[in-house]
């Protein structure tokens, strides 16, 4: 996909030269990006929001895991984690529209795996929309349709990826 080959030129262009702060999410008019210091996810919600010093500053509805109830234990469950990780590795060549690594499993996710004699899986990421969909855009937009990962519309993405960076906490909640 041509465009796809474009997004890391794109976003580091857009980084580098210091774009106009008021076209891009989370800055204010004449001022620097405000990058979020903290994510909080409430899957109960569907709703992810990015916080800075208290504030959110964006707020984002996602997709889930196929089986969204309850906290990743093993691979092949369909869940998305609960509890406390951070963004870790970023991937603007996946097979999704971006992709930020979230670092389960923590080593709780791991020992508890491990009691139970199960592989605790792994590769749970933010990512937007498939670059070779299956179904129509409002389908993935309106279900939960990941193997246990947080999906967000391309747009949202986009905002998520400039608005976050590595080592950034996340909290996942029921």
């Amino acid at each position: 996909m041509y465009f796809k080959s474009l997004i890391p030129v794109v976003l580091a262009a857009l980084l580098a030269t210091g774009a106009r702060a008021d076209m891009i999410a989370g800055a204010s008019p004449g001022g620097p990006l405000r990058t979020a210091d903290r994510i909080v996810v409430r899957k109960a919600d569907r709703r992810m929001d990015l916080y800075r010093q208290g504030d959110v500053i964006a707020s984002f509805r996602v997709s889930l895991g196929l089986v969204p109830n309850g906290h990743k234990q093993r691979e092949g469950d369909f869940r998305t984690p609960e509890g406390s990780y951070f963004l870790t590795r970023r991937n603007a060549r996946s097979d999704f529209f971006l992709a930020v690594q979230v670092s389960y499993p923590e080593p709780s996710d791991l020992a508890l795996a491990r009691r139970n004699g199960w592989s605790p899986g792994g590769l749970i990421m933010v990512h937007g929309l498939p670059n070779t969909p299956k179904y129509p855009r409002d389908r993935y937009l309106s279900t939960d349709w990941t193997d246990g990962c947080i999906a967000l519309s391309n747009e949202d993405m986009l905002d998520f990826w400039l608005l976050t960076g590595d080592g950034t906490p996340i909290e996942i909640r029921p």
